[in-house]
């Protein structure tokens, strides 16, 4: 693991700060019903290092504090005491907890899609559902032209227990507008610039799923054309809001 810039005690603030949101956001998941018990995760990369934070596996939300969650490596390793030159060593304050199950997909992410900032993994009913049926949502409401530009693509099978998943979603979310990816017979993973951009498309995921499958009870819904959707995401990403 490399430290590429910044001062130890810059490094450990930051840390801290990226605890606190972490955790923070994790009440966003269980504030729109997308996740139950202790499944679901939000992950954070560390600027400037190679190290993510990440929910611990198996606590409950409601039990969740900024000084549970784990610094791992880019690999999901979880990190102690690191020699970062000039006999110095930090001490990352990790708790005697293991990563999220899901850690060892995050940091694949991390590792091959360097603008990634956050990562964030539910199973939400409606988003799951589509999952399962191994089918992408097609883009049939002017909100996913403006969030996803276009559809939400489905990712392929995979197990959980090494990087098979994180390679499913770089290889479907690359050559995609999407920062989602509907992992087949799984859940959807989403990415963003930085954790919270990577829940609010987690949530925003679950609203166009839901609407969708209503939608699709009622007839077949009707698509929008490819350039109106290009329209839209542009308008989005690059005029929209303040």
């Amino acid at each position: 693991m490399s430290v590429r810039q910044g001062t130890e005690a810059a490094i450990l603030d930051t840390i801290a700060r990226i605890r606190e949101e972490v955790c923070a956001l994790h009440a966003e998941l269980t504030r729109y019903e997308l996740v139950v018990w202790t499944a679901g995760n939000v992950s954070a990369r560390v600027p400037g290092t190679d190290l993510m934070v990440i929910k611990p596996s198996g606590v409950s939300y409601q039990d969740l504090t900024p000084e549970q969650m784990v610094v791992t490596d880019l690999h999901g390793m979880p990190v102690r005491g690191t020699n970062v030159g000039g006999g110095g060593t930090v001490d990352w304050g990790n708790p005697p907890l293991s990563p999220s199950s899901d850690t060892a997909a995050h940091a694949y992410v991390y590792r091959h899609m360097p603008e990634v900032g956050g990562v964030v993994h539910t199973h939400s009913t409606y988003a799951t559902a589509w999952a399962a049926r191994g089918e992408a949502i097609p883009c049939v409401l002017t909100m996913m032209g403006d969030e996803f530009g276009g559809s939400i693509p489905v990712g392929p099978f995979a197990l959980i227990g090494d990087d098979s998943i994180g390679h499913g979603i770089v290889e479907t979310l690359k050559n995609s507008n999407s920062p989602a990816v509907l992992m087949q017979n799984h859940g959807p993973f989403t990415i963003g610039k930085d954790a919270r951009s990577a829940v609010k498309a987690a949530v925003m995921c679950e609203e166009v799923a839901r609407t969708v499958h209503i939608s699709r009870q009622l007839g077949e819904p009707l698509p929008i054309e490819d350039s109106h959707i290009e329209s839209l995401y542009a308008r989005y990403q690059n005029v929209y809001g303040q």
